[in-house]
């Protein structure tokens, strides 16, 4: 087909396009091939189309190869001419070097001064003169090879737009066919020279020339893009896009599915929208490959962002929900279920119809239903942050109607959260890879969320997280009130009576550690607040929420623990008076305390859990990057570490509180005890002796009863108290110090009393039976002393 006459050529190296061939030129072989194919009238109605579907695909991939044959030849042209010029400029600087070399042996008469001068000083001045004018040349041919295929993009684009009034993808095959082809050539043209502007980066001293054929490459680019927009739009309008928004079913929650226009095209419409999709596919290649090559020339990374198709078709859109949108800001309900509805109806016809056309475009990394959702969850997203959440960030500086702004901010989340939630069980497992594979080329980076505006507005983030931590504080504090909130539930008075073969210590329930149910409650409300920022796309963002929020209000309920701790007087002031061991367990101070180190046990331990989940991993990888501490560097593999370690200290403060507590008020109440064990054998002799049990045949001193039965009234609520692991450790630890005192003030008495202390301890031994076999064993001191005492009456 001729060029049109409006098209005039800049460069004379363009070869013309050949005229169609006319019926008499066909050759012989062509004749005898139709006559194979066609002998009868019948074999043409009936093989006429199948073998001109077949002709036309081989076509097609026979002109696909011979783009690629000749772009790897100009390639390799270019290459061959480069390396060719070189070895030319070799050559040629050594045969003037052999000349002149022959020239000066020839006249040796000169003297050996003047060789030195030619070969140390002229020679190399004249290879690098040779060298230099070798540049130029080069320089200059590259110069005209560019221009030359630049006049043929800038010819090719005027060609284009310069076409018939016709749209570019009319739904007239001729019209469309036409400036199709010239479309293509334009292509083409950018092609060719993207090939040779590569080579360019072998000589960065000619960044100007390429500086100056990118100025000129992008504005044919920019007027080529423009009409493929505006062709493309055209269509769209022509095929009924978009459709009419059903919105009064909206209202009435009547959800039935819109028409899709993409699905109903056929035939030469659906032919036309194909080749506008991939004509937009091309110019966006093309426009993503330059703008790699120009930004990795400044050290900077490529913007991976949205398929332009899938964009045109969500700008239409936008106008007519966003319309609809503004009548219902007072009823964000209504904005999300439209925006949802939207998406739904439409998400598989765009799968079906625009993935095969993304696929055509060797775009293999790009997805249709990820591109759509995302473009429509960005739309949702830019109305909530323009119309909405900038009102309420206003308002909420205005302390009369504070409360107001909080109710409709966290009702405006809570709709966030569930819209985020269906989006995403929207789609199938193309949807999950997508939103776990940031660094696919094409695909939006981070996960899809509305949430995504808080990222854009790390002021409007603290604000949600304010909210959040203000409304978890209140919501605990009503739990603080309620009569049971330091109970641990009715389950845990069934387990009460245990012995020591069925207790176990690996915790894992709140039972298990028989912590109140407020520490339930504290936690669910921590993970509520995790929960609702888990789809925000940026970890950075994620970490800030929860540092704000979660884990601020995770100090808030430890400072009730501890406050808990510090207004309970575990020891009376008048060490005498014990009516501080009331007939029920719950109200004594002993009680109150192992319930705040159960709480704060079990809650560490939830903390540590949930340290290992992947989120938490990613956000403390995170967090160590951006404060420039490596894996190893940090001081803390776990996202709560610190609270973790606070945790610690706290229930194990006062686990030490509560020994100390038990020791200092059995070392008082055994003084008595001990003051006779230091008197003289007479004294000693007149100890009165209480039987305590006829089982056990013993005879106690009765000093020495009073700190038995408190100390064993204490364990045994402090057994049904805490949990067991601490227990375990409180009562060996009370053991120890007992050990410690006894042994110390035995050690004073006279060599006679060993067979009543013998008797006393063995009482002492009988207090901790409950929780071991051989309690004796936690006493060494006490035994050695008990062996002494025995060597040195059978001395006497």
């Amino acid at each position: 087909m001729e060029p049109s006459s409006t098209c005039p050529r800049r460069s004379a190296t363009s070869s013309q396009v050949p005229s169609l061939p006319k019926h008499t030129d066909i050759s012989k072989d062509q004749l005898s091939f139709l006559n194979q194919q066609f002998r009868t009238q019948e074999d043409v109605l009936d093989k006429a189309p199948h073998l001109l579907t077949a002709l036309h695909s081989r076509c097609s991939d026979l002109t696909s190869h011979l783009l690629d044959f000749q772009t790897t030849l100009n390639r390799r042209t270019v290459s061959w001419i480069c390396r060719s010029f070189s070895a030319k400029t070799a050559l040629h600087n050594l045969n003037l070097s052999l000349q002149n070399l022959s020239l000066l042996t020839s006249q040796r008469g000169s003297g050996s001064k003047k060789l030195q001068k030619v070969l140390g000083m002229e020679l190399p001045r004249l290879a690098k003169e040779v060298l230099r004018i070798e540049t130029i040349r080069s320089y200059l041919e590259t110069t005209l090879q560019l221009e030359a295929l630049v006049g043929d993009l800038e010819d090719a684009v005027l060609c284009f737009v310069n076409s018939h009034s016709g749209k570019m993808f009319s739904a007239n095959p001729s019209d469309s066919g036409t400036k199709h082809e010239k479309f293509l050539q334009a292509i083409k043209a950018l092609n060719d020279l993207e090939v040779l502007i590569d080579l360019l980066k072998l000589r960065p001293q000619w960044h100007h020339l390429l500086k100056s054929v990118d100025t000129r490459v992008d504005k044919s680019l920019v007027i080529l893009r423009r009409q493929v927009f505006a062709d493309h739009r055209a269509l769209l309008a022509s095929l009924g896009w978009p459709p009419k928004l059903s919105t009064s079913q909206i209202e009435r929650e009547k959800f039935s599915g819109l028409p899709n226009p993409l699905v109903l095209m056929q035939g030469d419409k659906r032919k036309s929208y194909s080749n506008s999709f991939l004509a937009l596919c091309a110019v966006q290649h093309l426009q993503t490959r330059r703008g790699k090559r120009q930004l990795n020339l400044l050290g900077q990374n490529v913007f991976k962002g949205q398929l332009w198709a899938i964009d045109e078709l969500v700008s239409p859109i936008a106008s007519r929900l966003e319309y609809h949108f503004s009548k219902w800001v007072d009823q964000p309900e209504l904005i999300f279920a439209l925006a949802y509805k939207t998406t739904r109806d439409f998400i598989v016809g765009v799968d079906d119809v625009l993935q095969p056309l993304i696929d055509r475009a060797r775009l293999g990394s790009y997805s249709a239903k990820e591109a759509w959702v995302y473009a429509m969850v960005q739309l949702l997203s830019e109305f909530l942050e323009k119309r909405i959440f900038y009102t309420l960030a206003e308002r909420y500086k205005q302390k009369e109607i504070k409360s107001e702004v909080i109710e409709s901010w966290l009702h405006l989340i809570d709709l966030t959260v569930v819209f985020d939630k269906q989006i995403q069980s929207l789609g199938s497992s193309e949807i999950s890879l997508f939103l776990g594979e940031s660094e696919r080329v094409g695909s939006p980076s981070g996960s899809i969320s509305v949430l995504m505006l808080f990222c854009k507005r790390p002021d409007w983030l603290k604000i949600w997280a304010k909210i959040e931590l203000e409304n978890g504080c209140k919501k605990l504090k009503t739990d603080l009130k309620h009569e049971r909130a330091w109970l641990v539930d009715d389950k845990y008075q069934d387990e009460l009576h245990f012995d020591t073969q069925s207790e176990h210590f690996l915790l894992s329930t709140r039972i298990d550690y028989r912590a109140p149910l407020i520490a339930e409650s504290a936690l669910g409300i921590t993970w509520e607040m995790v929960e609702r920022c888990q789809t925000m796309p940026a970890t950075s963002a994620r970490i800030q929420f929860v540092r704000s929020a979660a884990v601020r209000f995770l100090w808030y309920f430890f400072k009730v623990l501890l406050l808990r701790c510090k207004r309970t007087e575990i020891l009376p002031d008048n060490p005498d008076d014990h009516a501080f061991l009331p007939d029920n367990p719950d109200d004594h101070a002993l009680v109150r305390v192992s319930g705040s180190i159960n709480a704060a046990k079990y809650v560490e331990s939830k903390l540590r859990q949930w340290s290992d989940d992947v989120n938490f991993l990613e956000m403390k990888v995170a967090e160590n990057d951006t404060s420039g501490l490596g894996k190893d560097e940090s001081t803390d593999s776990s996202f709560f570490g610190e609270e973790i370690k606070i945790l610690a200290e706290l229930a194990t403060n006062w686990l030490m509180e509560i020994i100390s507590v038990l020791l200092r008020q059995f070392e008082t109440l055994s003084r008595a005890f001990v003051q006779k064990l230091k008197h003289d054998e007479q004294q000693l002799e007149g100890l009165t002796h209480v039987e305590v049990s006829a089982a056990m045949d013993l005879s106690i001193s009765v000093e020495f009863i009073e700190p038995l039965d408190v100390l064993r009234s204490h364990l045994v609520l402090l057994r049904m108290s805490l949990n067991p692991k601490d227990f375990l450790d409180l009562w060996r630890c009370v053991a120890e110090g007992l050990d410690r005192f006894i042994s110390c003030s035995a050690f004073q008495s006279r060599d006679n009393v060993s067979s009543q202390f013998e008797t006393d301890m063995q009482a002492l031994f009988s207090v901790f039976q409950p929780f071991c076999v051989r309690p004796d064993a936690f006493f060494p001191c006490t035994r050695e002393t008990i062996k002494l005492l025995k060597m040195n009456k059978g001395r006497r």
